[in-house]
């Protein structure tokens, strides 16, 4: 096993996806590899191979008369993991150009009031996260303009900014389907052919690659905060 310096900086790297052969467990685990070659301590959060149930309960409902409200002890195992990291990097597939209910529950049952915000000092004050959005659409697909201005507005303001982050990236992964989507000017969805062979693995390549660079950016303006700071 590698051994980590003590004052190396944290990553957690969290996964949100059923099934540990996907790409999107793929790029995590990619991500995950990238950060520990540039020296940080990676902590992978593999949603659904930890059990963790999205749905919300009485016990981590939101008591807006109480922040020091005392919340279930899974909840407050994953706020440790959230607070003892410095970056965050979470790796989702895009479903209705949002991320999956399991990464939406976990930002609602941990992300909780008292917590990552309701105060005027935020606990997660100062801290970088990445958000890697696998998107089944292809790159000249025109909805994709959209859809990223929808993630970074929903994940940069909406979620991080208002969480205290001093810093929120929307890292999005197009061409992630085997059989090329795009919807057309009437709205009608148009799935090609399944790409195999050489143009496959020159397609998985450049995703690996496009990941890779997103990673190093995160990385180097990572760096560039923490001197700053």
């Amino acid at each position: 096993m590698r051994q980590h310096d003590s004052r190396a900086r944290t990553a957690l790297v969290v996964v949100a996806h059923h099934r540990t052969d996907s790409l999107t467990a793929h790029t995590a685990r990619r991500a995950a590899a990238q950060l520990e070659t540039a020296g940080y301590r990676v902590d992978l959060l593999d949603l659904h191979a930890e059990g963790f149930d999205p749905r919300m309960n009485v016990a981590d409902q939101p008591d807006w008369g109480n922040r020091e409200k005392r919340y279930s002890e899974e909840v407050h195992t994953h706020m440790r993991r959230i607070l003892d990291a410095d970056a965050v990097v979470a790796v989702f597939p895009v479903y209705w150009q949002s991320v999956p209910a399991l990464l939406k529950g976990w930002i609602d049952r941990v992300w909780n009031y008292g917590f990552a915000y309701g105060r005027s000092r935020p606990r997660l004050a100062g801290k970088r996260i990445l958000w890697l959005g696998l998107a089944g659409a292809t790159a000249d697909d025109p909805v994709v303009a959209g859809m990223r201005s929808f993630l970074e507005t929903g994940l940069n303001e909406g979620i991080a900014s208002y969480c205290g982050f001093s810093r929120s990236t929307v890292g999005l992964l197009t061409d992630a389907e085997e059989r090329p989507q795009r919807v057309d000017a009437e709205g009608n969805l148009l799935v090609g052919d399944a790409i195999t062979g050489a143009e496959r693995e020159a397609q998985y390549a450049a995703f690996d690659r496009r990941t890779r660079e997103f990673v190093e950016a995160f990385v180097a303006e990572d760096a560039e905060d923490a001197v700053t700071a």
